[in-house]
């Protein structure tokens, strides 16, 4: 428990916040916590989905107001990382709210007597996952900041905001247990719980992968696609106005922190082989001895034993650029 002056000072020293944003932090300091952790999770998730890339959303963790440079730019990585931070607001505050660690909301009190899904009637019981307050609540707090400006970014960053709100729901599930003579599923008590991060991680990468160039309309009040011959973006469509640059070398004004270094794969010939990830600058290669655990076998009852092989593997790395095009670029 943070006390009133402490939460003051903790709110008024996170840099970036907005007033808006920084009444809530006062006012739920619990809950801040709780962002912090969700700030944590999707930093992990967005390098997860990009491992293989050449932006592999490394910037992100190094920068602290958490949006990093990258997000300068109205590329489709911005509208990936938008939706995807707005997604692990909503999913930490939703978990904190179901294991009782806040004080503002508990359970879904709506989850209440009975109810029918396609195998028949069930009780509402256990603890369904309050999504409704944390995507209230992220929507409240994530959105504050954008709510200052009118322009087309803000624009931008509300709508993906929305598209990462509504993916954490859309893996809502309904786990049930059985009641009755051995077992048999006569009665049931069923709760609504939330799918592994992982599965909104998945999806929105899904999203990133078609995410829709647009414009602003007329009056700037909606988008308009910027190429005739696509459709026209849906609520869950992420959109984006700029072209992304191509990650190569370091250009700190784009947020990247191009390739040089990056372990690449050598047989690859996706995003992860050595010819995309090092931009034909070439790589080089070292010899590593590795020691893994080996021909493990299971001892009754309770005890795996392994033994330590050693292997020796070859790993290939980017070549930095070349001085001067390196410096053209920052």
């Amino acid at each position: 428990y943070i006390g009133a002056l402490g939460a003051r000072v903790i709110c008024d020293n996170i840099p970036g916040l907005v007033n808006k944003q920084r009444q809530l932090c006062q006012r739920y300091p619990d809950i801040m916590q709780s962002v912090g952790e969700g700030a944590k999770e999707w930093i992990r998730e967005c390098q997860h989905q990009f491992r293989h890339h050449r932006w592999n959303c490394s910037t992100l963790d190094r920068d602290h107001t958490v949006f990093g440079r990258v997000m300068l730019r109205s590329s489709r990585e911005a509208a990936f990382v938008y939706a995807i931070s707005s997604a692990g607001v909503v999913y930490a505050i939703t978990r904190a709210c179901s294991q009782g660690d806040l004080k503002a909301c508990s359970c879904d009190p709506l989850k209440r007597g009975r109810a029918k899904d396609e195998r028949g009637e069930f009780d509402w019981g256990g603890c369904s996952d309050n999504i409704n307050y944390g995507i209230r609540f992220a929507k409240a707090f994530v959105d504050a900041k954008e709510k200052k400006v009118k322009d087309a970014r803000a624009l931008m960053n509300l709508h993906n905001n929305r598209c990462g709100r509504m993916a954490v729901k859309r893996f809502l599930k309904l786990e049930c247990k059985c009641h009755g003579v051995s077992g048999s599923c006569t009665l049931r008590t069923c709760w609504l719980a939330m799918s592994d991060f992982r599965k909104t991680g998945d999806y929105l990468r899904k999203k990133y992968n078609g995410a829709i160039q647009v414009t602003m309309n007329q009056d700037g009040t909606g988008f308009m696609v910027a190429n005739k011959n696509f459709r026209k973006p849906t609520k869950t469509d992420l959109v984006y106005f700029e072209n992304s640059p191509d990650y190569c070398v370091m250009d700190k004004s784009a947020g990247s922190l191009g390739t040089a270094g990056r372990v690449c794969s050598k047989a690859s010939r996706g995003t992860d082989g050595c010819e995309v990830m090092c931009c034909g600058r070439g790589y080089d290669t070292t010899r590593v001895t590795r020691v893994t655990k080996c021909e493990c076998k299971f001892h009754w009852c309770c005890a795996v034993r392994c033994k330590e092989c050693e292997d020796t593997v070859d790993v290939h790395t980017c070549k930095a650029p070349k001085r001067a095009e390196w410096l053209d670029q920052t």
